[in-house]
Protein backbone atom coordinates (compact mmCIF):
# COMPACT_ATOMS: atom_id res chain seq x y z
CA UNK A 1 0.00 0.00 0.00
CA UNK A 2 1.24 3.63 -0.89
CA UNK A 3 1.03 6.71 0.97
CA UNK A 4 -1.01 9.96 -1.67
CA UNK A 5 0.94 13.40 -1.32
CA UNK A 6 -0.59 16.01 -3.03
CA UNK A 7 0.89 19.50 -3.47
CA UNK A 8 -1.68 22.24 -4.17
CA UNK A 9 -0.91 24.96 -6.27
CA UNK A 10 -1.47 27.87 -8.62
CA UNK A 11 -0.04 28.69 -11.65
CA UNK A 12 2.29 31.73 -11.29
CA UNK A 13 3.07 31.07 -7.41
CA UNK A 14 6.47 31.67 -7.14
CA UNK A 15 7.07 30.52 -3.99
CA UNK A 16 5.05 27.10 -4.64
CA UNK A 17 7.36 26.21 -7.48
CA UNK A 18 10.97 26.87 -4.90
CA UNK A 19 9.50 24.67 -2.70
CA UNK A 20 7.62 21.87 -4.83
CA UNK A 21 10.70 20.45 -6.44
CA UNK A 22 12.82 20.29 -2.89
CA UNK A 23 9.50 18.32 -1.21
CA UNK A 24 8.72 16.20 -4.23
CA UNK A 25 12.58 14.98 -3.91
CA UNK A 26 12.08 14.52 -0.34
CA UNK A 27 8.80 12.03 -0.87
CA UNK A 28 10.74 10.10 -4.19
CA UNK A 29 13.48 8.88 -1.38
CA UNK A 30 11.11 6.60 -0.47
CA UNK A 31 10.31 5.00 -3.51
CA UNK A 32 7.50 5.12 -6.36
CA UNK A 33 5.51 1.90 -4.58
CA UNK A 34 5.55 3.64 -1.09
CA UNK A 35 4.96 7.38 -1.76
CA UNK A 36 2.98 8.67 -4.59
CA UNK A 37 3.20 12.11 -5.81
CA UNK A 38 -0.17 14.37 -7.17
CA UNK A 39 0.54 18.08 -8.23
CA UNK A 40 -2.76 19.73 -8.48
CA UNK A 41 -3.37 22.87 -9.97
CA UNK A 42 -6.12 24.72 -7.08
CA UNK A 43 -7.82 26.61 -9.85
CA UNK A 44 -8.24 23.44 -12.09
CA UNK A 45 -9.52 20.72 -9.18
CA UNK A 46 -11.23 23.74 -6.84
CA UNK A 47 -13.74 21.69 -5.34
CA UNK A 48 -11.70 19.28 -4.20
CA UNK A 49 -9.32 21.34 -2.26
CA UNK A 50 -12.09 22.89 -0.68
CA UNK A 51 -13.47 19.91 0.20
CA UNK A 52 -10.47 19.44 1.96
CA UNK A 53 -9.91 22.78 3.34
CA UNK A 54 -7.36 24.09 1.28
CA UNK A 55 -7.39 27.65 1.99
CA UNK A 56 -4.12 29.01 0.32
CA UNK A 57 -1.65 27.48 -2.19
CA UNK A 58 0.61 26.18 -1.39
CA UNK A 59 -0.47 23.83 0.71
CA UNK A 60 -0.18 19.67 1.03
CA UNK A 61 -2.26 16.96 1.78
CA UNK A 62 -1.35 13.30 2.57
CA UNK A 63 -3.93 10.56 2.23
CA UNK A 64 -6.89 12.62 1.27
CA UNK A 65 -6.31 14.93 4.73
CA UNK A 66 -4.91 18.38 4.94
CA UNK A 67 -1.64 17.39 6.68
CA UNK A 68 0.20 20.96 5.65
CA UNK A 69 -2.28 24.26 4.81
CA UNK A 70 1.03 25.57 5.03
CA UNK A 71 4.11 23.49 3.67
CA UNK A 72 6.50 21.99 5.94
CA UNK A 73 10.32 22.05 5.48
CA UNK A 74 11.66 18.78 4.21
CA UNK A 75 12.52 17.58 7.42
CA UNK A 76 9.47 17.80 8.79
CA UNK A 77 7.62 16.28 6.08
CA UNK A 78 10.47 12.96 5.61
CA UNK A 79 9.09 12.83 9.67
CA UNK A 80 5.94 12.75 8.68
CA UNK A 81 6.19 10.02 5.73
CA UNK A 82 8.10 8.07 8.17
CA UNK A 83 5.58 8.20 10.89
CA UNK A 84 2.43 7.00 8.12
CA UNK A 85 4.41 4.13 6.60
CA UNK A 86 5.16 2.69 10.17
CA UNK A 87 1.45 2.21 10.40
CA UNK A 88 1.80 0.13 7.41
CA UNK A 89 1.42 -3.62 8.40
CA UNK A 90 3.61 -5.06 5.43
CA UNK A 91 5.97 -3.28 3.82
CA UNK A 92 6.20 -4.10 -0.14
CA UNK A 93 9.83 -6.11 -1.07
CA UNK A 94 11.04 -5.30 2.28
CA UNK A 95 11.76 -2.30 2.26
CA UNK A 96 11.56 0.31 5.29
CA UNK A 97 10.54 4.18 5.58
CA UNK A 98 13.40 5.91 4.08
CA UNK A 99 13.78 3.61 1.45
CA UNK A 100 16.48 1.12 3.40
CA UNK A 101 16.07 -2.56 3.45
Amino acid sequence: MSIKVEFFSTPGCSHCDRTRDSLKAVAQTFGEKMVVWRDINLLVELNYAVELGVLTPPSMAIDGELVFPRLPGAAKLRKELVRRLEREPNYEDGIRPGGTK
